[in-house]
């Protein structure tokens, strides 16, 4: 019997690792439920943990329970109390946060369009924990209703849904991207069967425009003209509120402060490491402004274009969607980590779809790094001085493009 070589052991090994990492066989949907329902008990009693040790509304660190949400409350109190101007003034906003906690806990800047400030309007109605609780429970359960509909079996929803880190890490920070994921989720999911309800959900996008930069040309691409009247009628109807309760001058202080967000981005005061954009990967690595606009760039029309050539394979297949949901991550380039949560929707659609027609090559492995990539990117981020979140969602945007070209539907 003639031994190895140590080359032929190397290759052995390697070629080992990848059929592990392609099959995944370890990793069967009971399995990856254990790991789901322990995730969730240790994430749960952390959460209790954290905010029992916490005091006067400041955290164990010195931060704001939920802190991005100290924005959303003192715009909405500024607003209620006849000060909506100062919500776009960043020395009268800090100082509306200073007296809310009784000290300089930070800076939450408001970046958002009046439409988002419309949709605050009641939360200082409450008292902030009290708003925080109701706000978190209802954009939440809007999340995990219109996610649970992408799932046919039962037994694979709740639990999944649930343990999701990017859940918790939308919650520690009082953010809004359980609104944005119910939004689109529920948006697409409407296309085929109430397609100006489907638009009128995509435009209430609005609010947040880096996520829907790649809504109109998946629309156009699919032939969706219902659904773009719809989303242009939604984005209309809002401005319109948002200027009856605001007032007009609201959009000039709007559009005055609109570039700092720009500036937080390219000066890094939001923390490069925090966002998993092609733009923050390029700068994480030491590329210019410029050339992290313009690699940006590159992957937003490539994704558009992905999915404007698979329109013409496959005339609006059920991966349209989801399509749609993971090239709109690829293509903003201010992507928080708690807006990972959007990634349910691929993530969701894949698993449904593989407990009907089975596991293809890779897909266990590349959802399993999507499922946790929430938790793990920024402290990769900080410890290599690179961001995999990109890579990742490329993979997941593969995956989605995969099936939809393997199950082909009826064309135009």
């Amino acid at each position: 019997m003639e031994t190895p070589q140590p080359g032929q052991k190397t290759q052995r090994l390697a070629a080992g690792g990848l059929k592990v990492l392609r099959d995944a066989e370890w990793l069967t949907p009971e399995r990856s439920q254990r790991i789901a329902r322990l995730w969730l008990a240790v994430s749960v009693f952390a959460a209790v943990a954290w905010v029992l040790a916490s005091h006067h509304n400041i955290d164990p660190v010195g931060k704001p329970i939920g802190s991005d949400f100290a924005s959303f409350w003192t715009a909405s109190r500024l607003a209620l109390t006849g000060r909506a101007l100062q919500v776009y003034d960043p020395v009268a906003h800090h100082a509306a946060q200073t007296a809310l906690f009784g000290r300089d806990a930070g800076y939450f800047a408001f970046f958002y369009p009046p439409l988002f400030l419309a949709m605050c309007l009641p939360l200082a109605a409450l008292p902030y924990l009290a708003s925080l609780g109701a706000w978190l429970a209802a954009t939440g359960a809007a999340y995990a209703g219109v996610i649970a509909r992408y799932f046919r079996e039962r037994r694979a929803r709740w639990m999944t849904i649930l343990a999701f880190p990017a859940v918790f890490l939308n919650a520690g920070h009082g953010q809004n991207a359980f609104l944005s994921t119910a939004l689109f989720g529920a948006g697409v999911l409407m296309l085929d069967r109430r397609p100006w309800l489907a638009g009128v959900l995509l435009g209430c996008l609005a609010y947040k425009p880096q996520l829907g930069l790649v809504i109109p040309i998946a629309l156009m691409a699919g032939g969706r003209w219902r659904t773009i009247l719809g989303a242009a009628g939604a984005v209309v109807g809002l401005a319109l509120l948002s200027t009856l309760l605001l007032g007009s001058d609201i959009w000039r202080a709007f559009l005055t402060t609109a570039p700092l967000a720009r500036q937080a981005l390219e000066a890094n005061l939001v923390g490069y490491a925090k966002m998993p954009s092609t733009f923050a990967a390029v700068r994480l690595i030491g590329g210019g402004v410029g050339l992290a606009y313009l690699i940006q760039a590159a992957v937003a029309l490539s994704a558009c274009a992905a999915l404007v050539v698979h329109q013409r394979r496959s005339w609006r297949a059920p991966a349209e969607g989801p399509a749609m949901v993971a090239a709109a991550l690829l293509a903003s380039p201010f992507l928080l980590d708690y807006d990972l949560v959007l990634l349910a929707i691929p993530l969701a659609w894949l698993f449904d779809q593989a407990l009907q027609t089975g596991f293809r090559p890779w897909e266990k492995s590349i959802m399993a790094a999507a499922f946790v990539l929430p938790i793990v990117s920024r402290g990769l981020a900080n410890a290599t001085g690179m961001a995999i979140g990109p890579i990742i969602i490329v993979l997941v945007f593969f995956l989605v493009l995969r099936r939809w070209t393997d199950a082909p539907a009826p064309s135009p």
